[in-house]
């Protein structure tokens, strides 16, 4: 790990940078992909699953028989820990569910906020290195709750042109209603305009590498919208003496197996605690068989001792991590003055990846800062809030010459004559 000792505040933003490809760069590839599936369609999809994925498919869609004998090659203690993992999403996000808010702004005017499903959704997992079979419950399970009535799921094959098992049992299990086998940015085109075999959808949703990232932001030009940019893993952890070394170095190294493009950051006040951790990614990546990968992400990785913990939070909010893990002597004020972060792990006792799988929150989370301005998927994010209003004669009358005073100022006489049209209509009875 790269270690940077009290480094000056003008330096931040190029510290903090993450090891991403340019946009410019991977922008022209998914055009092209883009435009090849708005005008082939299927055709195109074949050809770019071949090119990407190494196999030929006679057809993309996965078959209820094909689901059923995936699901019995699943082991039954994993399925145990699948279903556990599911109940508590669950919990969580059925908890999330909010009613109807009715109110009377003046009497006669009645106004309600109700929240309805979001009809088709497409939901992208990841396949490729490690088949991210947790993430189908992290959006399918809300998706289900939230009574989205179209649930699509797209992931790429493998070289035998299969899902993997625990893909399709988890998504038979959460209520997805199609499962394609495509990957990558033909996937997220598919999604966007529609083919033969790949239903058009309303929001993709999904984390994927910087291509799928890309892709899902150009998909919103064809009015189709996203959960947010979610792109290669990332991970800040605030530690200081108080921490364990081996819990902390374990966390970093259990995001830099995602991929060689992740990113894992330690920012602590202790010298020698940099040292016992970075000690320790050493030991324990000696072990690991994703150990490649890991290296090529420790290797973007950077440790950073700070004077206090105020300069501390300062440089963590500018960075604004995915996960961000604090165990510290003050807990407490990290997760007070924490203004942006995807998901917050607190104490020595919860590592990030509990809320991967099987706490209950989500895990597909804001990445590349944009936990500045973007929450990670929860149960609104398959919702929309619709608005009402109900008014009576007395209502209209309230508020009618406001309407029309503010219709006038603005040079709109006709949406004035819809006011008045009604208030001369009562005056007349």
């Amino acid at each position: 790990m790269k270690l940077y000792r009290n480094p000056e505040k003008s330096t931040w933003s190029t510290l903090l940078q993450r090891p991403t490809q340019s946009v410019e760069v991977i922008e022209a590839t998914v055009n092209q992909i883009f435009d090849e599936v708005q005008r082939e369609g299927d055709n195109a999809i074949k050809k770019y699953t071949q090119k990407f994925d190494g196999v030929a498919l006679e057809s993309n869609l996965v078959s209820k028989q094909a689901i059923e004998e995936a699901s019995q090659l699943v082991s039954e203690d994993l399925k145990e820990a699948i279903v556990l993992a599911k109940e508590n999403i669950e919990k969580f996000h059925k908890a999330q569910k909010t009613g109807k808010v009715e109110v009377e702004t003046v009497p006669g005017v009645l106004c309600w906020q109700e929240k309805r499903p979001i009809q088709k959704v497409g939901l992208y997992i990841p396949g490729g290195t490690a088949p991210l079979f947790s993430t189908v419950l992290m959006l399918a399970v809300p998706a289900q709750i939230a009574g989205c009535k179209d649930i699509v799921l797209c992931s790429p094959p493998n070289k035998e042109g299969k899902i993997a098992n625990e893909i399709l049992y988890a998504a038979n299990l959460c209520g997805v209603t199609k499962i394609i086998k495509v990957g990558g940015i033909q996937a997220i085109a598919g999604l966007t305009f529609g083919t033969d075999t790949i239903p058009q959808v309303y929001k993709i949703f999904g984390p994927g590498n910087q291509f799928v990232t890309v892709a899902k932001q150009l998909a919103t030009k064809y009015g189709v919208a996203i959960d947010m940019p979610a792109g290669p893993s990332e991970l800040l952890v605030m530690a200081d003496d108080s921490a364990n070394a081996a819990f902390v170095a374990s966390d970093l190294l259990s995001q830099a197996e995602h991929g060689s493009d992740s990113q894992v950051i330690l920012v602590t006040t202790s010298q020698d605690f940099a040292d016992g951790v970075s000690k320790e990614v050493e030991k324990q990546l000696q072990a690991l068989p994703r150990k490649a990968m890991a290296e090529k992400a420790i290797a973007n990785s950077k440790s950073i001792i700070v004077d206090s913990n105020e300069i501390a939070i300062e440089l963590i909010n500018e960075y604004g991590p995915e996960h961000f893990i604090v165990a510290t002597q003050n807990n407490d004020f990290f997760v007070e003055y924490i203004s942006n972060a995807g998901s917050i792990f607190i104490g020595n006792y919860t590592p990030e990846s509990a809320g991967d799988y099987a706490s209950g929150t989500n895990h597909t989370l804001p990445t590349n800062g944009f936990s500045k301005a973007y929450s990670g998927v929860n149960l609104d994010s398959f919702q929309k809030s619709m608005t009402f209003q109900k008014i009576s004669k007395t209502g209209i009358q309230n508020i009618g010459y406001a309407i029309e005073l503010m219709a006038e100022a603005e040079g709109l006489q006709a949406h004035k004559n819809a006011v008045s049209l009604r208030l001369i209509d009562l005056l007349n009875e």
